[in-house]
């Protein structure tokens, strides 16, 4: 229903911004826990999908790195007007930004992307998220699906969360909008993150990244795999105990480029459940869980990754356990906590 919501969607986007300057949506990319096959709490399920945003006719974006953060780096969206003097002796119907005077412009074209949704030069979040919103309600309208489901927009100023009910069923859906680094999996995108961050800031995500590498491992592995189980059944023990799903999940990605995929089958699943916890115990006393996307020359080559991705230094997940030791007793504490249940 979602991914078939978001075609739709993104058709309708086509068309009705064909002749404007807003950026233009992409086909959304499904990823996390609910894609990739171990969503913890069913009833709680939020369908996270990923909505790549390519520039409008006469404008390119230009990725420029904000901070290099160890865990995940921050990006602004520099947006450029490009000449289009060719496309209009072509006979197409789109003044030159930088070449006609901007009387004429006001006249006889919409403004252009700098001037909608940017703050000075640069893509703004917060502008882009409230104008897809409102694209939204209003596109809805025109889908099927709105006879018989209802949309509830729900109020975030880094992405568009929406529910969907009907009867006694619902679901809800976050739409994270996001900027390709050049034609790889990563992107810039516009994820919800610590309060006080500036609009103008796009964190650097590898969801698409991972989701296509679960994707990988689901062709390769066992009918019967239990990789899924193990992260439904350990995340679901997560309440209260500090450990994120994402190191539980990174573990067992880490896993399952070590471990032969033949011994994933189900048969298996007490044996590999032991295995991701002693790696967890293993990364608690070394304080060391290495991310597994960037600097892993192990991941799979057919995902793209950016340029030096593969050879970096792969960032630490648990730093903070290295830099106080009060962080390192308490997750020994957790630890066991999660072992004990």
């Amino acid at each position: 229903l979602i991914t078939d919501l978001m075609d739709k969607l993104t058709h309708i986007f086509g068309q009705g911004l064909s002749n404007s300057f807003y950026p233009v949506p992409q086909q959304a990319v499904g990823v996390g826990s609910a894609f990739e096959g171990w969503s913890p709490h069913a009833q709680d399920v939020v369908y996270h999908v990923l909505v790549p945003l390519s520039p409008p006719p006469g404008h390119a974006f230009h990725l420029e790195l904000d901070t290099a953060g160890m865990l995940q780096r921050n990006f602004c969206v520099r947006v450029e007007l490009l000449c289009t003097c060719t496309r209009e002796r072509l006979e197409e119907d789109m003044l030159c930004f930088l070449h006609h005077p901007e009387e004429e412009l006001r006249r006889k074209q919409d403004p252009s992307l700098l001037h909608t949704l940017c703050t000075g030069s640069y893509l703004d979040v917060e502008k882009t998220v409230h104008w897809f919103c409102r694209c939204v309600r209003v596109a809805w309208l025109l889908l099927p699906q709105s006879r018989h489901w209802r949309l509830v927009l729900q109020p975030c100023s880094r992405s568009c969360k929406f529910q969907l009910s009907k009867d006694k069923e619902s679901f809800t859906a976050e739409m994270i909008f996001a900027v390709q680094q050049g034609d790889s999996d990563i992107f810039v995108g516009s994820q919800p993150t610590e309060v006080g961050i500036p609009s103008t800031t796009w964190l650097e995500t590898y969801a698409v990244a991972e989701a296509k590498f679960f994707r990988h491992i689901s062709r390769q592995a066992p009918q019967d795999s239990c990789h899924c189980k193990c992260l439904q059944l350990l995340t679901g023990f997560l309440m209260g105990v500090g450990f994120s799903s994402y190191a539980l999940k990174t573990v067992v990605m880490h896993l399952l480029s070590t471990v032969p995929l033949t011994r994933w089958h189900r048969r298996d699943f007490g044996q590999r459940l032991m295995d991701i916890l002693k790696y967890l115990r293993c990364s608690v006393d070394t304080k060391q869980l290495h991310h597994f996307v960037v600097g892993n020359a192990s991941f799979p080559m057919e995902i793209s990754l950016p340029s030096g991705f593969r050879v970096a230094e792969a960032p630490n997940l648990f730093e903070h356990l290295a830099s106080s030791p009060d962080a390192h007793r308490k997750a020994v504490q957790e630890y066991n906590c999660l072992l004990h249940r």
